[in-house]
């Protein structure tokens, strides 16, 4: 039987939901991602969008993020129903059927499309469009449950949103935008296995098969660290190409060191409260690291701060 089969005859005894239930079916936290992410890519453009154009695109693809969220909690409510972290949420709690869930994904999918489309340009709607059936269909449908690999592939439908707005602003990608893709690409690993150590049990219990699960808990630490060795000087690219300025090149050159440092923390502990300790503090800092390295790029290019390293 399917996760959507499974999902469907779990919520038929449910009614609708409440308009937050509806909402945290949008995923709200990764939406703010999306939103920050999708900003800095048209800061970094060479291009202009009115004010106007450019919230409503930033609307578009902050709905068609939530969408592909809602679609995957629609997928895979089997799933979340047996992990801590997520049976709260609104179907495995009871809370909307899983039918509203896909009407109310599919719908958000087509209408954040069209909006772009219509407010901006129709490459950036069609690379939204991509963003939302690679989350929901390749990622969610299929990688989740076939690989180990599948944060690591599945980690491109979350780096295209400053692809996308830099379509929005210039009706082109880049290599700007490009080279931000690469840098969420390859920060995505370390963040989400460093979590997946500590929650290896639960997915194990789901039937995911996680990197600590496949590779062993070894594996993927060392992984952690590699990936992290690879980031520091990828996190470096926008100053060799000109549009990362000094503030930016202190705050990369900090944060890469930093993420490499936990990545060697969570190597060395293996066991007890200091190797769940270890793989929380990389999960957070990791986030801290993205946030960071993204803001000094969106201080660079709004509040006129940028000061060129490489002449």
């Amino acid at each position: 039987m399917t996760s959507a089969t499974t999902s469907l005859n779990h919520a038929d005894t449910t009614v609708g939901g409440d308009v937050p239930d509806y909402f945290a079916l949008l995923k709200p936290r990764v939406m703010v991602l999306v939103i920050f992410t999708a900003l800095v890519g048209m800061s970094v453009s060479h291009g202009h969008v009115s004010p106007a154009i450019g919230a409503i695109s930033l609307f578009a693809i902050a709905v068609g993020a939530g969408a592909s969220g809602c679609l995957n909690m629609w997928w895979d409510a089997d799933i979340d129903a047996v992990m801590t972290r997520t049976a709260g949420r609104p179907i495995p709690a009871g809370k909307i059927t899983s039918g509203e869930a896909l009407g109310f994904g599919l719908f958000l999918s087509v209408a954040s499309v069209l909006v772009l489309g219509l407010a901006a340009n129709w490459l950036s709607a069609a690379l939204l469009a991509f963003t939302i059936v690679f989350y929901a269909v390749i990622y969610s449908m299929w990688l989740k449950r076939a690989t180990a690999q599948n944060i690591v592939i599945g980690g491109a439908a979350g780096a295209l949103p400053p692809v996308i707005g830099q379509a929005v602003v210039t009706g082109h990608v880049g290599i700007e935008s490009l080279v931000l893709f690469a840098i969420i690409f390859i920060w995505t690993p370390p963040h989400f296995w460093a979590l997946a150590l500590i929650k290896a049990g639960e997915y194990a219990r789901a039937g995911i098969p996680m990197m600590p699960n496949v590779a062993g808990p070894d594996s993927t630490r060392r992984q952690i660290v590699w990936y992290s060795l690879f980031l520091f000087p990828l996190g470096l690219a926008p100053v060799a190409l000109g549009f990362g300025g000094w503030l930016y090149a202190v705050v990369s050159t900090v944060g890469g060191l930093g993420m490499v440092a936990f990545s060697v923390r969570v190597l060395k502990n293996r066991t007890g409260e200091a190797e769940k300790k270890a793989a929380m503090g990389m999960f957070g800092f990791s986030i801290l690291y993205l946030f960071a390295l993204f803001s000094a790029l969106l201080a660079e290019q709004s509040l006129g701060l940028f000061r060129a390293v490489v002449a």
